[in-house]
């Protein structure tokens, strides 16, 4: 463990000692369960860091070959001749 390490640790001990002050203070209060929840994901979180990592595979280089450009220019209204417009209620005809 470095030191960093056990900084953290002695930090997150005095964190979890005040979190226990404070459920003597307010009860098994909503807040201080949320505290006590956040104080055992800090030590989760540290004990994941201290083992060591396995090192994780590198992306292939992406094939550039297979992107389609698609331009920014508006698209033709007539494409969307006739089409329904989801969320507005639908298309609405002309009924004459």
């Amino acid at each position: 463990m470095t030191s960093s390490n056990s900084e953290f640790r002695r930090t997150l001990d005095q964190l979890r000692m005040c979190v226990g002050s404070l459920r003597e203070r307010y009860g098994d209060s909503t807040a201080v369960r949320r505290l006590e929840n956040d104080v055992e994901r800090l030590d989760i979180d540290a004990g994941e860091l201290e083992r060591p990592s396995v090192p994780t595979q590198q992306r292939p280089a992406a094939d550039r070959s297979d992107v389609v450009m698609v331009p920014d220019t508006p698209y033709d209204p007539s494409l969307w001749h006739g089409a329904d417009d989801e969320g507005v209620g639908g298309y609405q005809r002309d009924e004459r």
